[in-house]
């Protein structure tokens, strides 16, 4: 079972904030790879641990799922060379696809794990819509639950504890839906991810 040293991570990933830059970070490549592949490390032992329990995600790689260090600057204001965390998102078409999954970001101060889709274009989203009225038994039942609700504060856009249910919601109803269904507030969703900040 791999452990994951988490402080000799976020201590690394402090300099980097502070040292964003490509001679510090060469003269400090040795740490680099070490803490990536203690990172990595987990990141496996992560996938084999969800596989237990949803199988779709059993043949995704640490490839499949973990993002480059290296930042693309060319469309930032912001020209430093690296990030400051260390993300994974094990989703079973693969870390770019429009696929639900689980998200787990490491940075100092800001640690988190996630699960769910956002970013969705329209056509995906108004599946999800047609999904939820569908089965809504099923959605109230997975939503509304108290261990749901103690982990992700499923009533708002995320609160100061660093919780939360849905990133954006639309001010008014989706086209083409009901704005009498009982339930709009779901369909008013923009994304549906919820995370928890550790």
């Amino acid at each position: 079972k791999a452990v994951m040293d988490i402080y000799r991570i976020l201590n690394f990933l402090d300099n980097v904030r502070r040292n964003n830059n490509r001679q510090w970070f060469q003269a400090n490549k040795d740490e680099y790879l070490a803490v990536r592949a203690d990172f990595e490390n987990a990141v496996g032992e992560l996938i084999n641990n969800i596989s237990k329990f949803d199988s779709t995600i059993s043949h995704i790689t640490v490839k499949d799922a973990t993002y480059r260090f290296n930042r693309d600057t060319r469309f930032s204001e912001d020209k430093s060379p690296y990030k400051r965390h260390f993300g994974a998102y094990i989703a079973a078409h693969g870390k770019k696809k429009l696929h639900g999954g689980y998200y787990v970001h490491l940075e100092p101060g800001n640690c988190m794990l996630a699960c769910g889709s956002y970013f969705l274009p329209t056509n995906i989203l108004t599946s999800c819509r047609n999904e939820i009225i569908a089965n809504i038994d099923t959605w109230l039942s997975a939503v509304s639950n108290k261990t749901f609700t103690d982990l992700f504060v499923a009533d708002g856009n995320g609160d100061s504890s660093g919780r939360g249910f849905g990133l954006e919601r639309l001010k008014t109803v989706p086209k083409g839906f009901s704005r009498d269904y009982k339930y709009i507030e779901y369909l008013r969703m923009k994304d549906y991810c919820c995370w928890h900040n550790v």
